[in-house]
């Protein structure tokens, strides 16, 4: 058993830590609204603090699934940063997705005072932090990520370290490059299909068995079809992915000509009010612009 502080009750935050719990684990959460952590503690029957220090405060492991860098920034050497209140020899694992950049800025920052930063980047929504098979990829010292990742296995089923400091978020980049560019496709399919007179549900059961078929195709053609998009993972944070992917390559010189394109087509659907949908309201922009 670990003692774990776990920064942030998101929809992801929330049921990755319950499964830390379940794990056998001595958990105790922060989030800054400290409502939402208590009704944490009084479901999963962990601890809650009011800082990231007190969280923090005698772990072996502190968790953080935040907002953007900022956010990240702020719980982790912020006035009560989770950073004042970890003795040498803890790990930080952070499951946010932000810039390599501040990643490795924290991690050069955790290892002068004497302990680990493993940037740990998460993939499969929410879904996936309920049913704990999220895909989490890392980067770091890799002793740091041997000792990790037994916690990790709480909530992930695919989970690898990919290379030093950094490793974790660029891999998190090529993760959403290619759903910006798959949920286009599927969007302007399921919209052909439309047009065309055809039976959505029967086309995919058609050609999903195919070349065609993804997890995307899979998961939420359904809702696509049935112009249902309240749910999943939000525009306003698939921006913010595509924003770190897009200032990422005007760095090393990558060329992400769909991914800048989608990215537009997203500030189409924040435009339509659509700012907290799934990403898959991509399918919603085309029906009301044709």
């Amino acid at each position: 058993m670990a003692k774990v502080g776990f920064l942030g009750m998101g929809v992801m935050g929330y049921p990755m830590a319950g499964h830390l719990v379940a794990a056998g684990h001595q958990v105790t959460v922060f989030n800054r609204t400290t409502a939402k952590a208590l009704a944490w503690a009084n479901e999963y029957g962990g601890q809650f603090a009011k800082t990231p220090a007190e969280a923090a405060f005698d772990a072996d492991f502190v968790m953080s699934c935040v907002g953007n860098d900022n956010d990240l920034r702020e719980v982790c050497t912020g006035e009560n940063g989770a950073f004042e209140g970890m003795r040498e020899g803890v790990i930080f694992v952070d499951h946010t997705t932000v810039s390599a950049s501040v990643t490795r800025d924290l991690y050069s920052n955790a290892k002068d005072r004497g302990f680990d930063f493993v940037d740990a980047p998460i993939s499969g929504g929410q879904a996936g932090a309920k049913n704990g098979v999220l895909s989490i990829m890392c980067g770091g010292d890799a002793n740091a990520y041997d000792a990790a990742e037994p916690l990790m296995t709480a909530y992930g089923r695919t989970i690898r370290r990919l290379g030093e400091s950094g490793a974790g978020q660029l891999t998190k980049m090529v993760n959403q490059i290619c759903i910006a560019g798959l949920v286009q496709g599927l969007s302007e399919g399921l919209h052909f299909a439309e047009k065309a007179g055809l039976d959505g549900r029967e086309v995919i059961e058609v050609i999903a068995g195919g070349a065609a078929g993804s997890w995307q195709m899979l998961n939420r053609y359904e809702t696509m079809l049935d112009d249902e998009f309240e749910h999943g993972f939000a525009v306003d944070w698939m921006r913010k992915d595509l924003d770190i992917c897009l200032s990422t390559a005007n760095e090393n010189g990558a060329s992400l000509p769909v991914t800048a394109l989608v990215d537009q087509f997203y500030k189409d659907v924040q435009k339509l009010g659509g700012g907290r949908w799934d990403t898959s309201s991509l399918l919603k922009r085309l029906r009301d612009i044709c």
